[in-house]
């Protein structure tokens, strides 16, 4: 019961932040280690649960029309590509040398979210083309870095969506949805083969992600780019702690 009591909470609140700004699972994954899971189960069962609150928020995005599905359907393999090629990687080369180059990407991160432009406001300024294109090498590069360390990838995903590929702010945070919700769902299968899924912690720790994503997605439509911009900085300020207590 105490693990339920710790973990359901904070997935809740994991579901509304990874809704609004994306990075839940800095959230998430430490409530399930928190609550005594090993690192493995812990991962498996966050999938099972954050895959669950994914697939809502993706939902209610594609009945409002913020999935331009042509250039989700592309990223979506791409992202799976650079995924299969992050985790090989990892296995290669030394985390701590990617965890020391977070260290100098995500101030610069949040000095570029500081500035006074809006999120998305350039949606719309490129041929159709171009914005295929560069979505596809975004999800292509998030989705190495996804498979090969994790953490904060819709966060990375909503600003890059924005600012390179030129999306609209919803349009953006369509895309990231079903880019994550793919390699939620790939990663799950993975874990639950190898028996590393607690079925009923995940299952109701899910519905708590649920109600925080449909929280969430209402609170994004509703606040925009005002709303969006303080939430990630929260989650990269989080992002830069942990990433730095794990180096120490």
């Amino acid at each position: 019961m105490l693990t339920f009591l710790i973990v359901c909470p904070l997935t809740f609140l994991a579901g509304f932040v990874d809704a609004v700004a994306g990075g839940g699972g800095l959230i998430s994954l430490p409530a399930y280690m928190i609550a005594g899971l090993t690192v493995h189960a812990a991962i498996g069962t966050n999938k099972l649960s954050s895959g669950m609150g994914t697939a809502l928020a993706t939902g209610r995005l594609a009945a409002r029309g913020h999935i331009p599905w042509r250039q989700a359907g592309l990223c979506v393999v791409t992202a799976l590509l650079g995924s299969a090629g992050g985790a090989r990687l990892a296995l290669l080369v030394d985390a701590d040398l990617f965890k020391k180059l977070m260290l100098g990407i995500l101030p610069a991160t949040a000095v570029y979210l500081l500035r006074n432009k809006p999120l998305g406001d350039g949606g719309g300024d490129l041929p159709e083309g171009k914005r295929t294109l560069r979505a596809a090498a975004i999800a292509l590069g998030v989705g190495v870095y996804d498979g090969f360390y994790g953490p904060g990838t819709g966060t990375f995903l909503l600003l890059l969506l924005t600012g390179l590929a030129r999306f609209r702010l919803g349009e953006a945070n369509g895309v990231a949805k079903s880019i994550n919700l793919t390699t939620n769902l790939t990663a799950l299968a993975v874990y639950w083969m190898n028996g590393k899924v607690m079925v009923l912690l995940g299952l109701a720790a899910g519905l708590c992600s649920i109600a925080g994503n449909y929280i969430g997605i209402s609170f994004f439509e509703k606040k925009g780019s005002r709303a969006v911009k303080p939430i990630m900085i929260g989650v990269l300020t989080l992002f830069f702690i942990k990433v730095l207590s794990e180096l120490l």
